[in-house]
């Protein structure tokens, strides 16, 4: 058997109506024989899901996998990080439970990859009168496509535009990344470690992912001029707030000093994985090598994550790293120039505490 080109990876929770018509529009993807993989990443069911993935994976022709642990609260990282852990094809197709897909979905995705560039899509809504009229029978008969509200189809092709906009004009933050129907190399995912799993309950996971992409030189453009998805309406998840600023995700994702390559991630790393780098000329270096003393592996990376400045001493941040640590020995004063360059400012009493949250 031929090793896939596209592990699919459908994430979901308690919606078993909605998994089994999701998979069976994976079931009718055409042009993709012998070229993908499945895995259904739960984040805990406790319902008929497991049964459902498993009947399915006797009719699939293609290797399927499972993945759960004990469900707490909406941890959507950790479980993408997982399937992505249980998947071996070298790009990436992440999907939702609740999305039923057009049967050339799978084939535009692979079409359209980019070296370098996640292809980033979006979801046509599906009201809940329309949602209820999905059957087997339907999603075989490709009669969904045409169920699109109008108001949605322009939203996507205005989305669509607006995102080869910000692609053109190289913009810092744009376009965004909505969770279902991306692709994106294992390479790219590998290279800012997945995920980031301290993301717990709605929101913000994405947001995340994508500014640490782009950090890391990896594009985004958008795929919806050829593709989209169908979402089938249901309730929204308690942990969702009125309002995005609202969300208890927020202040995590609007930290100073955020990793490229994130701690809770697909690997999980300390204190010691990481290339920390001590800048500028210390007044007082005997201080600074018992403060550093078995804390870090000495790290000679082109690009820190972490540089340290201590104080009082001499220099400044190379403005390579990720995060910039301001360390105030005990009675120096603190320089306001280095301090504005600084995400973190700290005293020795508060060193250990204080980076075990650089994330």
């Amino acid at each position: 058997m031929s090793s896939p080109e596209i592990a699919l990876l459908m994430s979901t929770y308690q919606r078993p109506r909605h998994l089994r018509l999701a998979l069976e529009s994976i079931l009718l993807q055409r042009d993709v024989a012998g070229r993908l993989e499945l895995v259904v990443t739960d984040d805990g069911s406790t319902d008929e899901t497991p049964e459902i993935v498993a009947e399915f994976a006797r009719r699939a022709p293609f290797r399927v996998a499972f993945t759960t642990h004990p469900h707490t609260t909406f941890r959507l990282s950790r479980s993408r990080n997982e399937g992505v852990r249980a998947s071996t094809a070298p790009y990436i197709l992440f999907l939702d439970g609740d999305c039923i897909l057009p049967p050339d979905h799978v084939a535009v995705h692979l079409a359209r990859r980019q070296p370098g560039t996640v292809m980033a899509g979006d979801f046509c809504r599906l009201d809940e009168a329309t949602s209820a009229r999905v059957t087997p029978e339907v999603v075989r008969s490709g009669e969904f496509q045409a169920w699109g509200p109008a108001d949605e189809l322009r939203r996507l092709r205005k989305r669509d535009r607006a995102a080869r906009f910000y692609r053109f004009i190289r913009h810092p933050t744009r376009p965004k990344i909505i969770g279902n129907n991306v692709g994106i190399w294992r390479s790219d995912y590998e290279r800012v470690n997945g995920y980031d799993e301290n993301f717990e309950g709605w929101g913000c996971e994405d947001d995340d992912l994508r500014a640490r992409l782009h950090a890391s030189g990896v594009g985004i453009a958008s795929v919806l001029r050829w593709t989209h998805t169908f979402h089938l309406w249901h309730p929204t998840d308690v942990t969702t707030p009125a309002q995005w600023k609202q969300g208890a995700n927020v202040n995590y994702f609007l930290r100073k000093g955020r990793l490229t390559r994130c701690r809770n991630g697909l690997v999980k790393r300390d204190l010691t994985d990481l290339a920390v780098q001590v800048v500028g000329t210390s007044a007082r270096p005997h201080d600074v090598a018992r403060l550093l003393a078995g804390r870090f592996a000495a790290s000679r990376a082109e690009k820190p994550e972490v540089e340290l400045l201590f104080l009082p001493g001499q220099g400044t941040f190379s403005g390579r790293a990720d995060c910039n640590v301001l360390v105030a020995l005990e009675g120096a004063a603190v320089d306001a120039r280095a301090a504005r360059r600084a995400h973190l400012t700290i005293v020795p009493t508060e060193f250990e505490l204080a980076l075990a949250k650089v994330a």
